[in-house]
């Protein structure tokens, strides 16, 4: 059965939210051409002049074959929620400023990240992935196997951290993941060479081996936990991301 695609999930988004959708866009990494081969990333920002139930409750098969494709669901939003939620959500909308592509109408202009913002829920998620990956390290036990599947599947929300932590800093997050590792290791005293491990396992098909699986998720862990120190001490200022 053939997946739903972006093309097509943006012409059902319109056929059910009709005049009253603003604007579709993607963002992210997806954006610029850095999503990874069968780890699918393509976040979708949708603005409407008003949302009611009963198109939410239209788009449920939408969305269900759109996850099934392997998305997240749609982050849907008024065009007034929208002007005034950069506060509680910088980390996303440091990605939609920076990292976008609209595919219908044209995105209204926003408050700007604050640095300061963004590094509290740069700490905030740092420390989520901290919690999720000794989790994880509990249900995986010492299968390799499992391991690996936890280093590939938390990848690519570990890099969206990373992109908020140089963000904290006040500079552009480099759009390469090599160089966005290495900024990131650099600044919170840990080491990248795990974390390109993985990457280079996704982008380039340099498999890990499910022996080396071990070692490489307990440096990442490590690494986090210097990560989410770093934030909860570095003041960025008030300035904006």
């Amino acid at each position: 059965m053939a997946r739903l695609t972006l093309e097509q999930f943006v012409t059902q988004l319109a056929g059910i939210h009709g005049e009253r959708l603003r604007c579709v866009l993607l963002y992210g990494s997806a954006a610029v051409g850095q999503s990874l081969a069968e780890r699918s990333d393509q976040n979708v920002l949708v603005l409407l002049d008003r949302i009611e139930a009963s198109q939410l409750e239209a788009l449920a098969a939408t969305v269900h074959a759109w996850r099934e494709a392997g998305n997240p669901p749609p982050f849907e939003l008024t065009v007034s929620e929208w002007e005034r939620s950069a506060d509680i959500f910088p980390m996303e909308y440091a990605d939609i400023h920076e990292l976008h592509r609209v595919l219908h109408g044209a995105l209204p202009p926003a408050a700007p990240v604050k640095r300061s913002d963004l590094r509290r829920q740069a700490e905030y998620e740092a420390m989520s992935k901290v919690l999720r990956l000794r989790q994880a390290l509990m249900h995986a036990g010492t299968d390799g196997a499992k391991q690996l599947d936890v280093l590939r599947a938390s990848h690519g929300t570990l890099m969206a951290v990373f992109r908020a932590a140089v963000r904290v800093l006040g500079e552009r997050a480099p759009a390469d993941r090599r160089a966005l590792i290495d900024r990131v290791a650099t600044v919170a005293a840990f080491d990248g060479a795990p974390f390109a491990r993985v990457h280079d396992d996704l982008r380039h098909g340099r498999a890990i081996a499910a022996r080396d699986a071990e070692a490489i998720l307990l440096a990442t862990l490590l690494g986090m936990e210097r990560l989410a120190a770093w934030l909860d001490t570095f003041d960025p200022g008030t300035g904006p991301a």
